[in-house]
């Protein structure tokens, strides 16, 4: 045997049978360069043979096939001269074992779970995305003007839950690049008009919106996943939603003009299950390590619940949320599904999950905004743990259920709806009001204006059969379902919308809007429109001019929180700063529907909401209170910046209805 072929069997041996075990990665996971090297790493325990394919852009085959060299359970290796722009994937080898569900396969290449640049489609729902791989290139160089984040205090926060393709997608939105990063930029001064300064992205990692079994019954054309709540990469962003083709640099230039603006960004996310299909092994992780990735059971909904607590998959979200921080200066997290995070592999819930703690104990993570959608699709239901646990904060759906509830005035628990106003202390106890994220609808359910003129859903267009949805959504049609020229029934939808934003912007804790229930909009009882790119889910502009009152309420109320601090506390409200008014002395009325309160602040402010289908009388503190809102009014006869009149000491409140005064010693 010769020198050479002596030495070339060498290195056949150690590309494919070392099994040395470091205590840490010999690299970082995904690709890194140094010089002229390019380095790739891919975690697999349970590979047998790890493969790394090279490919020009625009071949199904590879250029070049490289077997990888195994340390411990990563497999890695490093090439020197590599053109940039050359695409990338992973073949896995290994053996079925169903005790460890160990799925490897031989003719699919599979996505690098850590790839920042992807070969998927620059425009919006092209086809299915297959053989989706990794680009190998460096970050664009990338000017942030010395743009900080506005680090706003939480108690300051207004949140604007939205869409970046459906706001500016219809045709009214006059955007340059409808549907993009880049024209959203240009609806930056109507969001600083609205008063927001937290935009809440819906998912923006990449995801697959052809990914839809769904069809519209009426014209059999397929549906897509708009919402996008099925990421194929945590690391990179649509693209898509991209103007430019250069996803990376228009998404940080629209995080930059929003941070110009004093206007925070958090993302939507989605880290309790990947998007693909059990048999789209070309983007699959299943392909590269079923066991260590997964979860046996489904506790999303959507299969694909990630083990998320198993020591590689943790290490993948720290990872990748500390990208968004430290690269894309994000400024916070929502995490859809947030209670699949407490459970081990088998499911049980842990007691302190390690992800969680990971997350609290991160110097970079601990500093940003974390909220919890604190439940799963298996049951659990853990609104008020997440912030015990960390610097986290709750969608708070207990908030959303009690005031819904309370407002239609079929449940006589003011008790519950006067808990709920001061920060839902009954759930978060020793932490703060600023552990509730206050929301009454949200991008899944109905609008504000349905949730007042629908009795039940309407989801036939999601080609489901209507039994998609929830069932129980707590609303109230106010008399007759959907539309009508009732007067009466319309006035009294207006007028409950108009309850539902005071007790929202009062209540204390985070407020969260829905894009486009500041001008009313509906979606004609659809309460489930994950797959409809069209009107349902689209900001429509030209009803925005139509309805200009709505926009004015709201924007002038998110102003008058922001003027009185006492609607920003960043503890709870002791007894000795508030009096509560009815039946029982500094009590709330548990007796009616009818919950009145007075702040011993250094702004008094005099609130009460009659829930009762009949007028009731009431009786307030001194005669020195002014009008700020009487729901009862129309859109356009609000009255703010302390000018409206001065009330009598008693008065009659009106059915369904709402009012909010000031003392001033005039």
């Amino acid at each position: 045997m010769t020198f050479r072929l002596l030495k070339k069997c060498l290195y056949v041996y150690r590309q494919n049978y070392m099994t040395d075990t470091p205590t840490t990665p010999p690299y970082p996971q995904g690709i890194s360069f140094e010089g002229p090297l390019t380095r790739f790493c891919l975690y697999s325990a349970n590979a047998q043979k790890v493969e790394l394919g090279l490919f020009l852009p625009e071949s199904e085959i590879p250029q070049q096939t490289i077997a990888l060299i195994r340390t411990g359970d990563f497999w890695h290796i490093e090439l020197p001269d590599i053109t940039k722009g050359t695409h990338y994937a992973y073949r896995c080898y290994g053996e079925w074992n169903p005790e460890k569900r160990n799925l490897f396969i031989q003719t699919n290449w599979l996505l690098d779970p850590y790839a920042k640049h992807l070969n998927t489609y620059a425009k919006w729902n092209v086809k299915p995305l297959i053989n989706v791989r990794g680009i190998i290139q460096e970050a664009p160089a990338f000017n942030w003007e010395d743009t900080k984040s506005p680090s706003l205090p939480k108690e300051d926060l207004v949140i604007y839950e939205m869409h970046v393709r459906g706001l500016t997608a219809h045709q009214s939105s006059e955007a340059t690049s409808k549907g993009t990063y880049a024209a959203m930029i240009e609806k930056i001064p109507y969001l600083k008009k609205l008063g927001v300064n937290v935009v809440e992205l819906l998912p923006i990692y990449e995801f697959d919106e052809c990914h839809c079994k769904n069809t519209n019954p009426e014209t059999l054309e397929p549906l897509v996943n708009y919402w996008g709540y099925n990421s194929i990469s945590y690391f990179a962003p649509k693209k898509s939603y991209s103007a430019s083709g250069d996803p990376i640099t228009e998404f940080k230039t629209l995080v930059k003009e929003l941070h110009k603006n004093k206007i925070e960004v958090i993302l939507d996310v989605v880290y309790n299950h990947t998007g693909e299909g059990s048999s789209d092994y070309a983007i699959s992780w299943r392909g590269i390590d079923n066991q260590t990735y997964y979860m046996a059971g489904d506790y999303t909904g959507c299969g694909n619940t990630l083990n998320a607590n198993h020591p590689q998959v943790q290490t993948m979200i720290l990872d990748s949320l500390r990208y968004w921080v430290q690269e894309m200066h994000i400024d916070g997290f929502r995490f859809d599904l947030a209670s699949t995070f407490t459970r081990e592999s088998n499911g049980h819930p842990m007691e302190k999950p390690p992800i969680l703690e990971a997350m609290a104990n991160d110097p970079i993570l601990k500093s940003v905004k974390l909220i919890a959608e604190a439940w799963d699709a298996g049951g659990l239901y853990q609104v008020g743990l997440f912030p015990t646990l960390g610097p986290w904060s709750d969608w708070n759906g207990k908030y959303r259920d009690i005031v819904r509830k309370f407002l239609k005035g079929t449940d006589s628990n003011g008790d519950k709806f006067a808990a709920v106003l001061m920060g839902s202390d009954f759930l978060y106890h020793s932490t703060s009001p600023l552990s509730s994220v206050n929301f009454i609808v949200a991008h899944d359910g109905f609008t504000l204006r349905d949730l007042v003129t629908y009795q039940g859903k309407h989801n036939l267009a999601n080609g489901e059969e209507n039994k998609d949805g929830n069932d129980q959504n707590d609303n109230w049609n106010c008399g007759e379902e959907g539309t009508t020229t009732n007067p009466d029934i319309l006035a009294l939808r207006e007028r409950q919308m108009r309850n539902h934003w005071l007790a929202l912007l009062l209540a204390q804790g985070i407020p969260m809007l829905l894009m486009g229930d500041e001008y009313g909009h509906t979606r004609f009882g659809n309460n489930n429109p994950y797959p409809q790119d069209n009107e349902l889910n689209w900001f429509l502009w030209d009803n925005l001019n139509k309805y200009p009152e709505i926009f004015d309420f709201v924007a002038k109320l998110i102003a008058f929180r922001k003027e009185h601090p006492e609607l920003r506390r960043t503890k709870f409200l002791k007894p000795e700063e508030i009096t509560w008014h009815g039946s029982k002395p500094n009590k709330p009325n548990f007796s009616s529907r009818l919950i009145a309160f007075s702040t011993n602040t250094p702004s008094k402010l005099y609130c009460a909401f009659n829930a009762d289908h009949q007028g009731i009388d009431i009786e307030l503190p001194s005669p020195n209170f002014y009008l700020i809102v009487n729901t009862f009014d129309n859109w356009g006869n609000h009255h703010f910046s302390n000018q409206g009149p001065r009330l009598p000491i008693k008065l009659k409140l009106e059915a369904h209805t709402a009012l909010l005064a000031i003392e001033l010693n005039k």
